[in-house]
């Protein structure tokens, strides 16, 4: 009887280690650093497919975004953000808030859908934006730009997705050499960062458009392969970002995977461990 009650007491020991552990996990996760995994690439060649990073979520202070949504497809398991701090929801408002800077590169939620999303803040509010033959101006004044050679990378499959670059010198085969047009971009208070360009398409010229107060404009840096505040969420775009909705800033990586899986430590690529976020 001894040995069961040991045993018996042994389990819910472990349980209880179990629980403290993930509750604390949580609130960390909460409170200060949000793991991130590059899915898609939008913003390259700042983050490439496979970029793992964590996003500080002291930066802009805390609103009901800074909770995390549960996502776990092949366990059916999705718990929105919103089911677990929805009660702190729509006064745009952050406790403990902070301002953004402009060419920060802020995970979001999406205003309509809710899953996380990660780009490059190019305007803030009252900032009249619009791009004309792929250049941003900002309140009327284009931004700086700079011949900056070409970004190279082998075509075919990326990350668990397996999606394929798209290339300035058109389609290309497995293996082959895709090729994009970089150049370094100089926002207003001195923020430079490299963008990408594949082709001339519609979002390379659009009208004005003018950042409510309390929101936010953001740009992918591969601009003709991002789906950002250009597109308005009645289109399945972005369009302007409430504060609120702000996660946090990402700073650094911590390592990257060319692999399927960010667990395949024999695919990292040497060159990206503890990469700043510029």
């Amino acid at each position: 009887m001894a040995t069961e009650a040991k045993k018996s007491g042994g389990i819910v020991e472990t349980i209880k280690t179990v629980v403290y552990a993930l509750l604390i996990a949580g609130i960390f996760r909460s409170l200060f650093f949000q793991p991130f995994w590059i899915p898609s690439g939008s913003m390259k060649d700042t983050l490439l497919i496979g970029d793992f990073l964590f996003v500080n979520k002291m930066t802009y202070g805390y609103s009901y975004a800074s909770c995390p949504s549960i996502r776990i497809a092949s366990l059916g398991i999705n718990i929105d953000a919103k089911d677990i701090c929805g009660i702190f929801d729509g006064d745009n408002k952050r406790l403990f808030g902070s301002e953004p800077e402009r060419g920060d590169v802020v995970v979001f939620r999406h205003p309509v859908t809710g899953y996380d999303f990660i780009k490059r803040l190019i305007g803030l509010p009252g900032d009249r934006v619009q791009l004309k033959d792929g250049v941003v101006f900002i309140n009327d004044e284009p931004v700086q730009l700079e011949d900056a050679g070409v970004f190279e990378e082998a075509a075919g499959p990326q990350g668990p997705q397996g999606l394929r670059p798209r290339c300035e010198n058109g389609p290309v085969g497995d293996g082959g050499l895709c090729v994009k047009s970089r150049k370094i971009e100089t926002l207003p208070g001195g923020v430079s960062h490299s963008i990408l360009n594949i082709s001339e398409q519609a979002t390379d010229n659009t009208g004005i458009y003018t950042v409510p107060e309390g929101h936010f404009f953001f740009l992918g840096d591969n601009r003709d392969n991002s789906t950002d505040s250009r597109v308005p969420q009645a289109a399945r775009g972005v369009g302007f970002v409430p504060y609120e909705n702000l996660i946090g800033r990402a700073d650094r990586i911590m390592f990257s995977s060319a692999g399927r899986s960010m667990f395949a430590f024999w695919t990292w690529r040497s060159d990206r461990y503890f990469k700043a976020i510029e």
